[in-house]
């Protein structure tokens, strides 16, 4: 029977060793299995059921996002562990299960049957095997209209620009099926409120050096009369949107450097024939163009100054990240050995 894992539990079998060590490595773990969801009653019974028979000894837990049809209800009777999340947007489930839920090692994955419950297992054991703290499912798609064009081109234009800002570790960024380990999850700082918690998440692994790797999991199409809630357009700007504002964030002083070097180029070819001008006559007879190229080049103080400031702001607060990130436990090593050590 599943447990409703509350930190004072999760603190409780932290401190019991495994008495054989021969456990299965998996088995010797808890594992919760977060499912988000939002309007999928045609689907959830089959998620739950199956990641049930995937991970016996898992808890799962359904967190209904204001569902107008009988998704809490179809999940409760397979069995899963129902909450509910009234601050709408898949990005504020997530806040509120990383908030909630102990375990040793987490499953999240969405609720609409697209992500294969079989690769939970082998995700787990990659996690645990080298003591990584994130596990991204790469999908890989047969049909055109399990992952439809738009959305593939779109993940892989995200996903490259964050590789280049980044680092090249996560080639598939938007993936919904994800295993990751505790102080992972409560250390991670969840600020978005929609479908790009997925980058936030990337990028918070990325940006503490976490040791992260991938595995292909199969993906497949939504059942017939189930509908995907991602925009194309307005979630594609919003992610957009959320990218600039983590290199703002987590890089200032490239972007304001960058700002800082054009300002200063610019100014500079406006100044260059107004000097001349000088030179030769004594005049400065365009005016306002001499106070365009002055201001530009204040400008490019203000924004390598503020890029300066800035960084220091960051990094201290990824110092702060990374001491949070240290003061939970890692994942128990394979062979049952004590986790605190």
């Amino acid at each position: 029977m599943a447990v409703d894992n509350t930190r004072e539990d999760w603190l409780s079998r932290a401190d019991v060793d495994d008495p054989t060590g021969r456990e299965d490595l998996i088995e010797n773990v808890s594992v919760a299995v977060l499912i988000p969801c939002f309007n999928e009653g045609l689907t959830i019974a089959k998620v739950v059921r199956e990641f049930r028979a995937a991970l016996p000894h898992a808890t799962i837990y359904v967190y209904d996002n204001n569902s107008s049809d009988n998704t809490a209800q179809a999940a409760e009777e397979a069995g899963a562990v129902v909450r509910r999340e009234s601050l709408q947007g898949k990005g504020h489930v997530v806040q509120r299960m990383f908030a909630d839920v102990y375990a040793d090692v987490y499953v999240m994955v969405d609720g609409d049957a697209t992500y294969d419950p079989g690769s939970a297992r082998a995700m787990i054991r990659c996690l645990i095997d080298g003591q990584l703290d994130m596990v991204t499912g790469v999908r890989r798609a047969d049909a055109q209209e399990a992952y439809r064009a738009g959305h593939r081109f779109g993940n892989r234009l995200f996903s490259s620009l964050i590789a280049h800002i980044f680092g090249d570790r996560v080639s598939d960024l938007l993936s919904g099926y994800r295993v990751l380990s505790l102080r992972f999850v409560k250390s991670f700082p969840a600020l978005s409120g929609s479908f790009e918690i997925e980058t936030e998440l990337t990028v918070h692994a990325l940006e503490l050096g976490m040791p992260v790797s991938e595995l292909a999991t199969p993906y497949g199409a939504r059942p017939q009369g189930s509908a995907s809630k991602l925009s194309t357009y307005s979630d594609g700007l919003r992610i957009l949107m959320t990218v600039l504002t983590l290199v703002k964030n987590e890089r200032p002083l490239p972007l304001f450097g960058a700002v800082s070097i054009v300002s200063f180029a610019t100014g500079l070819i406006l100044a260059i024939p107004i000097f001349s001008t000088y030179l030769v006559t004594g005049l400065v007879p365009r005016f306002p163009t001499a106070m365009l190229s002055l201001g530009l080049t204040i400008i490019s103080i203000l924004s390598l100054f503020a890029g300066v400031i800035l960084d220091s702001v960051t990094r201290g607060r990824r110092e702060i990240k990374r001491l949070h990130y240290l003061a939970h436990p890692p994942v128990p090593p394979a062979g049952g050995q004590d986790r605190r050590t």
